[in-house]
This record gives structure tokens, sequence and C-alpha cells, in this order.
């Protein structure tokens, strides 16, 4: 089939939208220039599209981060250790669009900022993301990469001066009951 035919959701098999939930788990590499070897994290993810994100590392710390359009919160332990509203920091709202588009196979929501490159099939996708402009986004990137098939699968964020992310998820799960209890709370903590 042609690339042409494609529309911007068709490279996510399974579209995630409002009212459903998307749990699984993820390792994140990052690679520092200056650094033999990357550092890794493993944790669990919550997607609820339109409500926020819930990021649980676990190892070798256990950090949850909630961020929603309303912003950002960290907490260890249940305490919070970090909030930053979107109010004061609108480059915030600005990354949860993206980690929502980019997760939630809306690429629609990225092309403002970002020229896309689609190639594969429903079955095994590719979508590369350049920055339409150095500063259009608020961090440093080069590029970022996303392939999976049903869902995303990993994420090769790509830094100026060599430095990368990588982000591989599994067991990844779509419902489209409610949030549990606890996920609520978290996405609450981060405002409305």
């Amino acid at each position: 089939m042609a690339l042409a035919a494609f529309s911007t959701r068709a490279f996510a098999a399974t579209a995630i939208s409002a009212g459903q939930v998307l749990r699984g788990r993820f390792v994140q590499e990052r690679r520092l220039h200056g650094f033999d070897a990357p550092l890794r994290t493993e944790g669990h993810f919550v997607l609820a599209p339109g409500r926020g994100l819930i990021w649980r590392a676990e190892t070798p710390f256990a950090v949850t981060t909630v961020i929603t359009e309303a912003g950002l919160v960290q907490q260890i332990d249940g305490s919070e250790i970090l909030r930053l509203p979107a109010a004061r920091l609108p480059f915030l709202s600005r990354l949860y669009g993206m980690l929502n588009g980019a997760l939630s196979g809306d690429w629609q929501a990225l092309e403002p900022d970002f020229v896309i490159v689609r190639s594969g099939d429903a079955a095994h996708w590719r979508t590369e993301l350049t920055p339409r402009r150095p500063d259009a986004i608020g961090m440093p990137l080069r590029a970022i990469t996303v392939a999976g098939s049903q869902f995303v699968d990993q994420v090769l964020i790509e830094k100026p001066e060599g430095d990368s992310e990588s982000l591989v998820f599994l067991d990844q799960i779509l419902s489209t009951g409610p949030l549990r209890p606890e996920e609520a709370a978290s996405l609450a903590s981060a405002g409305p």
C-alpha cells in the first residue's frame, strides 16, 4: 500500500482515544556524552489520553512522575518532591501534548512542530520526527524515531552532542474501563 494512503493514525493499529487507558512496562536507557555505560531505568506507565501520563520508575530509584496539561508533579514514596505548573512553564503543556500524541498514535497533534516521515505498514511501522525549528519545542532535539506495531514499541530520542535516550515499551494492555482509584488520584495531584 502506498504511504500516501495512510492516515496520520494508520501507523498505530490501535489508536488510543479519550476514555481508554494504556498500561505497560518501560525500559529507558540514557546515553550521555562522557559516560561509558547507559543510565538504565525500568518501571510502569499509565497513559490516559486527554487526562495524563503516569510514569513510575522502579529501578534504580522509585520515583513517580505525573504529567497532565496542568503541569508536572514528582513523588517519592507518596511525598511530593517537585511541582511545575504549566501556567508558569508553558513548555510543559507542549511536552504533555507531544508525549500524549506520540504514545497514543495521534501524529496529527505533532505536525505543527515536526516534519513527520512514516514508513512500513500497520504490522511494523516507523515514524521519524524532525523538529521544524530547533527552538520550536523548547528542548534540544535532533530527531525522534518511533517504531511499533499495535502500539508504540520503541522510541529513540537523539539530542545534539551525541546524547540519546531509548525507550522500550513492553506488556502493553489497552482497556476501556475507568482509571484505578490510585491512578485517578495521581492524575488529580497534578491539577485540574
